[in-house]
């Protein structure tokens, strides 16, 4: 399967001089909120309207293969309002495990 996460790039390349990411989400690293955010192919435009319409610069979509991580996602409620479930990474992520990178431009909402 195959799971997405949006990526300010100065964090990516980051994660590519390092080998692994660690944000979690906007503002939030992996250690502040214990797992990765990532969405499925559906989820994703949604997540990048609601969370990011104010980034004025390009975000990067990850796009990960999950059979390439180094724990299984974990599959939770990310919206108590509307149960909608999420896969969330308790791990952080290797750069190996992301198969390709898509320039998002603004605007994001």
């Amino acid at each position: 399967m195959t799971v997405y996460h949006l990526a300010e790039p100065a964090h990516w390349w980051a994660a590519l001089e390092s080998g692994s990411y660690d944000q979690s989400t906007r503002g939030r690293t992996l250690a502040e909120e214990g797992f990765i955010h990532c969405s499925t192919a559906q989820q994703w435009p949604v997540v990048r309207r609601r969370f990011y319409a104010d980034v004025a610069e390009p975000l990067l979509l990850l796009e990960i293969h999950e059979d390439l991580l180094p724990t299984p996602l974990v599959h939770e409620v990310g919206d108590p309002d509307t149960g909608e479930v999420f896969p969330h990474l308790y791990a952080p992520l290797p750069v190996a495990a992301v198969a390709n990178t898509t320039e998002l431009a603004p605007p994001h909402a």
